[in-house]
């Protein structure tokens, strides 16, 4: 590839019922926020206000991270409980079925 050439990334947010994948090709040097915004999901989702966090491939990124071609970048979406209360639910309600 050369240095001036666009590449291509994938932006996905998913939804308990469903995921958007948008396929970009954004110029070399882009960055997340860059590529967020050319995907048009903040105007789809604007439950998605700001501050957005993101990752490629599982990693939590700045928005300021510069992409490679061939990345994933990931929209993250708030937790809705936290993880160990989930957890503290989850044991109860084991528990509650064993009796």
């Amino acid at each position: 590839m050369r240095p001036n050439e666009p590449i291509s990334v994938s932006v996905v947010y998913a939804l308990p019922e469903r995921q958007v994948v948008v396929e970009l090709t954004v110029p070399a040097g882009a960055t997340v926020a860059e590529a967020l915004e050319a995907s048009g999901l903040r105007r789809r989702f604007p439950e998605l206000g700001a501050p957005v966090r993101c990752a490629i491939f599982g990693q939590s990124v700045p928005l300021t991270q510069s992409l490679r071609t061939g990345d994933r970048i990931e929209v993250l979406r708030p937790l809705r409980i936290d993880p160990k209360e989930s957890r503290r639910r989850a044991a109860a309600a084991q528990r509650a079925r064993t009796r």
